[in-house]
Order: structure tokens, then C-alpha cells, then sequence
């Protein structure tokens, strides 16, 4: 199998960590990494790999970051434009980005524009900015592979049926979170403490309390429109409480198709990096007499209502889903802080999305500005 040269975005996150143990054991070449404020982790990974560079997103760990690494060959950038910089490395064969949030729009336009093949565990790229994302794509003839397990699920189900009209429905599914079951007079004391706690998944704390709202659903359900070219209301989500049958895809003769597997990160992760050849992952077998019973169910959009609003917007189309994912952005961070409670995230993402028309068409600025206006929507309304 060949050696690949790799770059990672958000190389310090859950992702990016399990990525780079993916590049060890694959033999890999790291061409460069990103991080935000995390010196500690990435001076280590830079004296673990050698990448020709590391960017920090924030300028004081970018200078920090460049006294710990004088002695070494790497050069260390700062800020967005070290972000796309790397994103548009010719040497790169792969770009991985796992960075959060809307931050990884433009280095993914940017690795696409180069002619680089994306690996992408980045969903809000797709959320924000889908319709610039894919036209760019199919312009550059550039691969988009997804890192996400669900989206990997579905990528791998349809390999071998590239028909897309025999294609008739994704299942997405989903674990349903710490607080599956719970009505929401039950979820109204809910702490930060208590939504970090996933059932199933090791994840970041803004992806583990999205998963704990459904918004990471909506978000993946939007993704899915994007990847896979179908109609939102042709992808149907059901709870899965065991995580072991990470999606699946029902084709028009009635056929059902399923990806299972332990819900082990770095399999999806290997797969978008060996695409399309697989070796062994070292992940646990899948034994499912020990888990005994799978179990299926319907979702509460009532109660985890930010599923319901990805759904609808994605329904409006253009800047809408741009609009949710943004206040959602803005509303985690305030609960993380402690400023609003658990249920205002629903409250205040619904709200924002709609607050006000947003374009059908858009360009990458019309992007910036719908973001900025959802998250000053739910500032303004988090009393």
C-alpha cells in the first residue's frame, strides 16, 4: 500500500488524536498539524511526527509554540491563513479535518481548491457551506470522504451500488445521548457535568453535548443531503441505543444495507485514510452475542427539538442550516459557561434559525454573515 502524506487539522481533539495513531500505524508521512491553544499536546506531536509545520489558531500559543520548537525543523504559523496555508500544501495527498465548528470552511474550500482529497470530520464545513463545498468538489474532481462514523457508514454501504436511483432511503442512526427516554420537565435541572456524559462515544465536550441535544443528528442529517445528493426527506433518524449498527441505506427493491462495528472511532478514521483499500485496524471484534439484542427507536422531536429545526431548515434551504448550526455554536458555549440552561439551547437555536430571511443563494461572505446574525440573535436573547 502506498505511503500517503497527510495533513491534519485539529490534530490536539478526539479526532485528531485517534488520526494521528492512524498515520503511526499505517506508516504514514505528516505533513502538517493545527490546533487552537493546545501547546502542550502539540509540541508532543511534533517531536512524535516532524511535520514541516504546526499552526495554532491562537496567536499567544502560536509564539509560545515556536520558542518550544526552536530546535527543531518545524515552522510554526499562526491564525487562519497558517490554517489554509497548510489546507493547500502541494505535497498533501490527504487533508483530515477535524477542527470544530464553522472554522473549517475555508481551509476545506482551500484544500479543495488545491486538488486535494478531503477526508472530513468537520460536519459543520458541510452545514454552513454545503452548496460552495460540493460545487467546489465536483469543479476540482476532488474526493470528499467522511470521517464521521455514520456518514462513513453510509459511504461504505454504497460501495459497489454508485447508482444513485436505486438509492431509495438513508437510515441514520443515532445513540440518543445521556438523556434518552427523559421528557423535558426531567431535563430542566440538567447540569454540564450530566450532558458530557455519553453512553456510548469518547468525544469533545461540544460534540458530546451536541449528541446530547440531537443537534449532532440534525447536523449529521444535513451532512448527509450533501454527501450522498438526496432529499432531506429521504433521510429517516432512529435511536440505536447499542451503537453498533452505525447506519444504513435501503435501496429501491427493498433491500436494507448496514455497516456494524464496535463503536471504535479509529475504523472510520482508517478507512477515509486507505480508501479504497482496507488492512487491519486493531479495533475489538465485533461479537454481537455479547451484546445479545439491538433496539430500535422512534426520535422525541418534541423533546430534543434541535433535530426537528436541521430538518426544517435544511427543508427552506440556503443559509438556514448555515443560521442553526451558528446559534448552536453560540448556545453550547453559553451553557458551557453556565449562562443559560440546558433546554434554552433548543429554545434559542429554533429561534434564531428563523429569526430572520436568509439567502437561497450564497457566496462565501453571505456564509460569515449569516453566522454572525444567528450568534447575535442568541446573545441578545440568552436572558
Amino acid at each position: 500500500m502506498e505511503q500517503k502524506r497527510v495533513t491534519i487539522l485539529g490534530s490536539t481533539g478526539s479526532i485528531g488524536t485517534q488520526a494521528l495513531q492512524v498515520v503511526r500505524r499505517l506508516g504514514y508521512r505528516l505533513e502538517a498539524i493545527s490546533a487552537n491553544t493546545s501547546t502542550d499536546l502539540a509540541e508532543q506531536q511534533v517531536r512524535a511526527f516532524s511535520p514541516r509545520y504546526a499552526v495554532m489558531m491562537d496567536p499567544q500559543a502560536a509564539a509560545d509554540l515556536k520558542i518550544r520548537l526552536a530546535d527543531t525543523s518545524t515552522q510554526v504559523l499562526c491564525g487562519m491563513e497558517g490554517l489554509c496555508q497548510i489546507a493547500s500544501l502541494p505535497e498533501n495527498d490527504l487533508v483530515l479535518n477535524s477542527v470544530v465548528g464553522m472554522i473549517g470552511l475555508q481551509p476545506t474550500l482551500a484544500a479543495i481548491e488545491a486538488g486535494t482529497d478531503l477526508a472530513l470530520a468537520n460536519k459543520e464545513t458541510l452545514v454552513a457551506g454545503g452548496q460552495l463545498v460540493i460545487e467546489a468538489a465536483q469543479k476540482k474532481k476532488v474526493k470528499i470522504l467522511p470521517v464521521d462514523s455514520e456518514h462513513s457508514a453510509i459511504f461504505q454501504c454504497l460501495q459497489g451500488n454508485p447508482k444513485k436511483d436505486a438509492l431509495h432511503k438513508i437510515i441514520l442512526t443515532a445513540s440518543g445521548g445521556p438523556f434518552f427516554g427523559k421528557k423535558r420537565e426531567e431535563l430542566e435541572r440538567v447540569t454540564v457535568k450530566q450532558a458530557l456524559r455519553h453512553p456510548n462515544w469518547v468525544m469533545g465536550a461540544k460534540l458530546t453535548i451536541d449528541s446530547s441535544t440531537l443537534m449532532n443528528k440534525g447536523l449529521e442529517v444535513i451532512e448527509a443531503v450533501w454527501l450522498f445528493q438526496k432529499p432531506v426527506d429521504d433521510i429517516e433518524v432512529v435511536i440505536h441505543r447499542e451503537s453498533v449498527i452505525h447506519s444504513m441505506v435501503e435501496f429501491i427493491d427493498g433491500s436494507c444495507i448496514a455497516q456494524l462495528g464496535v463503536p471504535d472511532m479509529q475504523i472510520p478514521i482508517q478507512y477515509a485514510m486507505t480508501y479504497p483499500n482496507r488492512v487491519p485496524s486493531g479495533a475489538k471484534p465485533l461479537s454481537l452475542t455479547d451484546y445479545g439484542k439491538l433496539t430500535f427507536y422512534q426520535p422525541d422531536y418534541k423533546t430534543f427539538s434541535c433535530l426537528q429545526v436541521c430538518i426544517d431548515a435544511m427543508r427552506m434551504g440556503g443559509l438556514y442550516p448555515c443560521a442553526a448550526n451558528a446559534a448552536n455554536e453560540e448556545a453550547v458555549a453559553l451553557f458551557r459557561e453556565e449562562k443559560i440552561r440546558f433546554l434554552q439551547i433548543g429554545e434559542l437555536v429554533e429561534k434564531a434559525t428563523f429569526a430572520q430571511r436568509m439567502p437561497l443563494d450564497y457566496a462565501l461572505e453571505d456564509v460569515f454573515w449569516a453566522e454572525q446574525e444567528a450568534r447575535r440573535f442568541v446573545r441578545e436573547h440568552c436572558k
